[in-house]
């Protein structure tokens, strides 16, 4: 029997329930183990602030070769630094690593529905790889051009084994990254079934989102929102 996410997600069952489940153990212990080792002042600062690439004027794509001259800062964002969060953001860096790792992906994010002074988006908590995005507009326009904020907006996954040729086709994609091959993008539910944000994952070798890759993506999209702040 499939696991009941990928009902929920919309997305064809690839991962058997054994591999999850065994993905979300090592998880669990993974993020257990940030409790333990108190971050240094340095290790704090780089939970909150994160380098962007510039946006162009019109907001409407990345400069994905040159940085912005300020970080992003998740303090300004969510409207507080404190301890809980700084635990909550520990933890979610620690699961997206072990993702990476584990599964040899080149870019692996995770980001949280939130009310921006904007409007609607998805703002990136935790990531690893190279800059890009902090914030998805969840508008039906950008959706439109983004696959992030596509499934944010419908909370069904988008499984991209070959960007070209999706691209060729008119399909939606927000390039950060020349040379992203393929690329999953997956809701993360509330208790309630309510999509509360997503995991994105990037490589750059074409077909990279193997059923056994495609598990530790899944236990992520589980173990995250235990994680989010509130």
């Amino acid at each position: 029997m499939a696991h009941p996410y990928f009902k929920a997600a919309n997305l064809a069952a690839e991962a058997s329930d054994s591999m999850i489940a065994q993905a979300r153990e090592a998880l669990v212990v993974r993020t257990d183990s940030t409790r333990w080792v108190a971050p240094t002042p340095e290790q704090r600062d780089a939970l909150y602030r994160y380098r962007v690439p510039k946006v162009s004027t019109d907001g409407v794509c990345s400069m994905h070769d040159q940085l912005a001259p300020e970080p992003y800062d998740l303090e300004v964002a969510i409207g507080r630094r404190d301890e809980r969060l700084t635990r909550s953001l520990r933890a979610l860096g620690a699961l997206v690593e072990t993702v990476m790792q584990q599964t040899q992906t080149g870019w692996v994010g995770v980001y949280q529905k939130r009310r921006m002074a904007s409007g609607a988006a998805l703002v990136k908590l935790a990531y690893r790889g190279e800059a890009s995005r902090a914030e998805f507009p969840l508008t039906e326009a950008f959706a439109a051009k983004s696959n992030n904020s596509a499934v944010g907006l419908s909370g069904k996954a988008r499984l991209l084994n070959d960007i070209n040729a999706h691209v060729r086709q008119g399909g939606a994609y927000y390039e950060c990254d020349p040379k992203v091959s393929s690329e999953v993008c997956l809701p993360i539910f509330e208790s309630d079934g309510s999509t509360c944000g997503i995991v994105d994952a990037e490589s750059a070798r074409p077909a990279h989102f193997t059923p056994e890759r495609l598990a530790w993506f899944v236990a992520l999209a589980l173990e995250a929102p235990l994680h989010f702040p509130r």
